[in-house]
């Protein structure tokens, strides 16, 4: 079979803008997903980290297969290239270089820009430049056009936004402004579960791996495989999830420890310590965002109502409840300069030459590995508050608008945050990682076959496994520098408000992939964040000057990335030889 050696710098050249491509939707787009999950403190960045390592290449390798197609045949018709397959080559390889350029230069920026217009908007850049504007698929072309992937500019993000409002205002008015929240959130949780279930179920068997044909099977089968299955996870739910909580939150067992979650229903006899009782706070973590955060140099914000704290209900009636204290935390100013001078202490100073063994260890070890690490350990939540004066006060006065529910109420919902966190991820797999490897596995196909991609062709497994490693990479390096501009300077986040935008959000997404649209992740998270945030404190309660710089993000990512993908390829492909 004819290969394509002659071009193996394009090849070469096409990897490293893959990688980056990837390595950036992970940092800007992985990272505006997980940003909720992380602000409202359900996760941590590592967990994050492991979580998306997980589901990334879950939805990547059984979902991604698809969307890839439709980035990669849908946008630019096969005639353009009049059968040369180096010019496919160099044109799709201008894409990567253009998109990924465009991306690095949004994430360095905190811009959370859409990953999926970026690359779309390079290819059609792309055949512009080859045959004029006639040669790119303005239209809807049976779901795989422009047409198609540019309607979701609005119906995407109101969906989301619909989506997300309406699953809050459930949560809101079923469990949260309750008399007994915690014990309606102990009830209605294995509904969630068998909704969230059935939600991933769905993008498994309908956009599953193309071996396994799981779309061709008949639609009854598909309606049990979903119900089943969800019903299966909901009755785990009852028998591991709900003794582990009761006993955490409701007889608060301090002595519980996560292996206790597999004694499943052994748990309803456990005793918990004597002085258990006499626990106010502490038991489960503290979600509040108010004062806490505040950086330093802003004003604390004013006192909250009762019935806004308050662990067992939200009505100011309701006074014989015992109040959740809030555990006193050091003032703003005080860790760092405590840090000064542990790290004073701990950090070994280098002496004499730096080629020295001990020197070259410090080096490695507080340098190079702190470098590396410093993703996985940054403090979002601060960098999130504002970074002092007006900005903070214009932050905290925003979180101001929100009531904020007890800690233990909202510490369930944080185990279904975790949950859909996961869902979000395996669809931003499932769609996202096609931008990057979308056009990169055809240019593989043409190097390694030397002829132009025929309509359809199959994404190898080892390119979409390459997608997603490039994606958790980028999240677990430089990811905190997009979720240090988002999330709680958004609107104010919880467990139960970070919930309800993350189902809405992958709902929308999932449902796309389902018809391989390739929708922007980032849009479906941000629309479902400005709905839930709309109907939890109302236009006070957003950002919008933040929301505003996001979508001009989004407008301004249309002709850059593919004015600069046409200006590359006209330009090698017009440039002198000899």
């Amino acid at each position: 079979m004819p290969t394509l050696h002659q071009y193996d710098y394009i090849f070469a050249i096409a990897v490293l803008a893959a990688a980056l491509d990837a390595y950036n939707i992970g940092a800007n787009d992985v990272a505006n997903s997980f940003a909720t999950s992380v602000s409202s403190r359900s996760l941590t960045m590592k967990q994050a980290c492991v979580l998306a390592a997980l589901c990334e290449f879950l939805g990547a390798i059984l979902v991604g297969a698809k969307v890839s197609g439709t980035i990669k045949n849908g946008i630019i018709s096969l005639s353009t290239f009049n059968g040369n397959a180096g010019v496919q080559m160099l044109g799709f390889t201008c894409a990567l270089v253009a998109s990924a350029t465009w991306l690095m230069i949004a994430t360095r920026n905190s811009w959370p820009v859409s990953t999926t217009y970026s690359i779309v908007s390079a290819l059609a850049g792309v055949g512009v430049a080859l045959g004029g504007p006639e040669v790119v698929q303005w239209g809807w072309n049976g779901g795989k056009g422009l047409g198609t992937i540019f309607a979701g500019f609005g119906i995407a993000p109101s969906i989301a936004a619909g989506f997300g409002a309406i699953v809050y205002l459930v949560t809101k008015y079923a469990v949260l402004v309750r008399k007994n929240p915690i014990r309606n959130a102990l009830y209605i949780s294995p509904i969630y579960f068998f909704t969230v279930t059935a939600v991933l179920t769905m993008s498994i068997v309908y956009k599953g791996s193309p071996a396994l044909k799981l779309d061709k099977l008949p639609q009854v089968t598909v309606a049990l495989a979903i119900v089943i299955t969800a019903l299966v996870v909901s009755i785990l739910s009852v028998l591991f999830w709900l003794p582990y909580v009761y006993c955490k939150v409701v007889r608060k067992d301090y002595t519980l420890r996560f292996w206790h979650f597999f004694y499943g229903p052994f748990l309803w006899r456990r005793q918990a310590p004597a002085d258990a009782s006499e626990i106010v706070a502490g038991h489960v973590p503290d979600y509040r965002v108010r004062d806490r955060d505040c950086a330093q140099g802003a004003e604390p914000t004013a006192s909250v109502p009762n019935h806004e704290l308050t662990p067992q209900g939200s009505t100011e009636r309701e006074k014989d409840v015992e109040f959740d204290a809030v555990p006193q935390e050091p003032q703003p100013g005080a860790p760092a300069a405590l840090a000064e001078v542990e790290d004073e202490y701990t950090t070994p100073q280098i002496e004499g030459p730096w080629i020295l063994p001990r020197n070259l260890w410090i080096i490695f070890r507080y340098k190079i590995l702190g470098a590396l690490t410093k993703g996985v350990n940054y403090d979002v939540h601060a960098a999130q508050a504002g970074k002092g004066g007006k900005e903070a006060e214009r932050i905290a006065h925003m979180h101001q608008q929100v009531d904020q529910y007890g800690n233990e109420a909202e510490h369930l919902y944080s185990f279904l945050q975790v949950l859909t966190a996961c869902t979000n991820s395996f669809a931003h797999g499932a769609n996202d990682v096609a931008n990057a490897i979308g056009p990169f596995s055809a240019i593989y196909y043409v190097w390694s076959n030397g002829v132009v991609t025929p309509k359809d062709t199959p994404t190898p497994t080892w390119v979409l496994a390459f997608g997603g490693a490039m994606i958790v990479i980028g999240l677990a390096t430089y990811g905190y520098n997009m979720m240090s501009a988002l999330g709680n300077r958004l609107t104010l986040m919880s467990p139960s408000r970070g919930f309800s935008m993350e189902l809405g959000a992958s709902i929308t997404v999932l449902l796309a992939s389902q018809y391989g649209i390739p929708v922007s992740t980032t849009m479906c998270i941000t629309g479902a964040t400005a709905g839930v945030g709309l109907v939890s404190g109302g236009p006070k309660a957003i950002n919008w000057r933040a929301f505003g710089w996001i979508f001009l993000g989004w407008v301004l990512t249309v002709p850059v990335a593919g004015t600069a993908a046409g200006c590359l390829t006209g330009l090698f492909i017009n440039s002198p030889h000899w």
